[in-house]
């Protein structure tokens, strides 16, 4: 693809960086800031600069945050003894679009995964089981892809929460098999985490 201006070049390449977005549509969002308002790319550019530099991490459950603790870990009205353990910080958005959902949340920051060499260290595991120790958690209801890494995760977690007596689950397999929380319809999600069972080990990942 030929650009008539190294700067246009540089902002189509970048842009195709972002994933599912190609040089073509790339050009047209080029474009479209380009042919934009000053003020609009200016406050389009501060806040991915704001993105990176100011937005942190949960230190109790490592959700997306403005400050040391997240609104859920720190709001009164939430059921701290009911943590829903996700993939990705994405997922707790998707549960709380549901408005079904009033406990609180462990971020685990991806899945195991021995094929890309993600096994449970590079996990949050280890905080997990630290707020178990250290709170009077009474259930831990694991939201996880239906996927052989999904599975294979929350039977490893599954296992080291069998010395601290809680009520373990999972959400109901409304969700399709090999599918994301951020793909499945609101209502869907809601009856998997209403409807959710008794989190069994028998997952076939005798493995682990």
């Amino acid at each position: 693809m030929e650009f008539p201006s190294k700067v246009l070049e540089d902002a189509v390449n970048e842009l195709s960086r972002l994933p599912g977005i190609g040089k073509k549509t790339a050009l047209r969002l080029a474009m479209h800031i380009l042919r934009g308002q000053d003020a609009a790319a200016e406050t389009l550019g501060n806040s991915i600069v704001a993105l990176r530099k100011q937005v942190l991490f949960c230190d109790t459950c490592a959700n997306i945050s403005d400050g040391p603790q997240c609104k859920i870990c720190s709001s009164h009205r939430r059921d701290h003894g009911l943590i829903c353990v996700v993939e990705d910080c994405k997922d707790v958005i998707a549960i709380e679009n549901t408005g079904q959902y009033t406990g609180s949340y462990h971020v685990l920051g991806g899945l195991i995964h021995p094929m890309q060499g993600k096994g449970p260290g590079d996990l949050n595991i280890g905080s997990l089981l630290s707020r178990l120790s250290a709170s009077t958690v009474k259930e831990v209801i694991f939201a996880l892809p239906s996927t052989m890494e999904g599975d294979m995760t929350a039977f490893y977690i599954s296992k080291r929460l069998s010395d601290f007596g809680v009520q373990v689950s999972s959400i109901a397999r409304g969700i399709p098999v090999g599918s994301d929380l951020e793909f499945t319809d609101e209502i869907t999600l809601a009856r998997s985490l209403m409807n959710r069972t008794a989190f069994s080990v028998n997952t076939g990942n005798s493995a682990l």
